[in-house]
């Protein structure tokens, strides 16, 4: 691709600027080609989608595996593409810092951290230092690559708006460019992160959320669909499988004599 990789993060944070855009979230190369020719103006990878694809369920692969996945989507397009980089692939700060600092180098425009630890989410001081080590990474790369901070309370049983909203401030205060709580989905619970963070971008998902034009009312600038692309796609494979008749299966060869 001709565009270079300082080129699409100066276009990515013009997006989060004004207005409001759709992020659909490809798999794989051809995926994100094709959301490309129909006209989107940026791209998230999902972590679920991309475990998918690779016969894993979500947050099976490995730190290296996501960066080369991360790595050839950003070769793939003149497309913005934003990393879902679920909570750092590390256990402490330290790690995260380093694993920033490689996703950096694949051309990524945007990264986001998750504060969730499996199914439980970190305690709020510790998903802090998560995020201003992720904001380290990025300021010493000189990379205008954008920080997006997730809160993962309504993804893991928790929906908690309060604390949620506690959360998202936290991390706003720490670094982050953009805030993200995937599943809150009633428009005033919205509006009210929306003017919680302000004047920083708020994403969230539509998959569990009102039409665009509803959340764009309310000030939302981006809207990401998670591996929600991808479900359908698989829900579509096994509906057209089930269109044909399962083939007879052959019947057992005899054992061989032995000689």
């Amino acid at each position: 691709m001709a565009i270079d990789h300082s080129k699409k993060r100066a276009r990515f944070r013009v997006l989060h600027q004004d207005g409001c855009f759709v992020l659909p979230n490809p798999w794989d190369v051809a995926s994100a080609r094709k959301l490309e020719e129909l006209g989107f103006e940026a791209l998230g990878t999902a972590s679920a989608g991309y475990a998918w694809s690779q016969a894993r369920d979500g947050g099976q692969a490995s730190p290296y595996e996501t960066l080369d996945h991360v790595r050839a989507l950003c070769a793939a397009t003149d497309l913005p593409v934003n990393a879902d980089f679920e909570a750092g692939y590390a256990e402490h700060p330290d790690g995260v810092y380093e694993n920033v600092l490689m996703a950096i180098e694949t051309g990524v425009a945007g990264l986001s951290i998750e504060d969730r630890d499996g199914w439980a989410l970190r305690p709020l001081p510790v998903a802090v230092e998560r995020v201003r080590a992720a904001r380290r990474a990025i300021d010493r790369s000189g990379a205008d690559v954008l920080l997006i901070g997730r809160s993962e309370g309504y993804a893991v049983g928790q929906p908690d708006l309060e604390d949620t909203i506690r959360r998202l401030v936290a991390y706003a205060e720490a670094g982050a460019d953009c805030l993200y709580a995937p599943g809150v989905s009633a428009l005033p619970d919205v509006a009210r992160i929306v003017a919680a963070v302000r004047p920083k971008p708020v994403n969230v998902m539509i998959a569990s959320a009102a039409p665009v034009v509803d959340l764009a009312a309310i000030g939302v600038r981006r809207v990401s669909v998670g591996g929600s692309l991808a479900a359908a796609v698989w829900r579509s494979l096994d509906t057209a499988a089930h269109m044909f008749p399962i083939a007879e299966r052959a019947p057992p060869r005899p054992e061989r004599a032995a000689e």
